[in-house]
């Protein structure tokens, strides 16, 4: 069985298959620094793992990417402070193109549910 949280005519922001969770790559608000991005972004992934039944402390794997890798350690302040640090996933983070300028930072996360 699959399941689709908030789907869309392009794509949907989780789809759950079995006993896990693939959410799209989530972003902050644009406008905002990488610090305020990173919490929103965050804020967005603890959403839809609630909405899937699920929490960060089931994240099997993270993909980040950073519009500037300089921005590495900015995110990995906020990343560090709001990780489940007895739980942490597997996790990449690369430097790429986003979709618009003003995205600094995108997340993309599989959970188990």
């Amino acid at each position: 069985m699959i399941t689709r949280i908030q789907p869309g005519a392009r794509m949907s922001e989780a789809v759950i298959h079995g006993n896990t969770v693939y959410l799209a790559g989530q972003v902050g608000e644009p406008g905002d620094d990488i610090t305020a991005q990173t919490k929103t972004t965050l804020a967005e992934i603890d959403a839809l793992l609630a909405q899937a039944g699920t929490d960060k402390s089931k994240i099997l794997m993270a993909t980040i990417w950073l519009a500037d890798i300089a921005d590495f350690e900015a995110m990995n302040a906020v990343w560090d402070a709001w990780v489940d640090k007895a739980n942490p996933p597997a996790r990449a983070t690369s430097e790429g193109k986003l979709a618009s300028p003003e995205y600094l930072v995108e997340i993309i996360v599989v959970a188990a549910v």
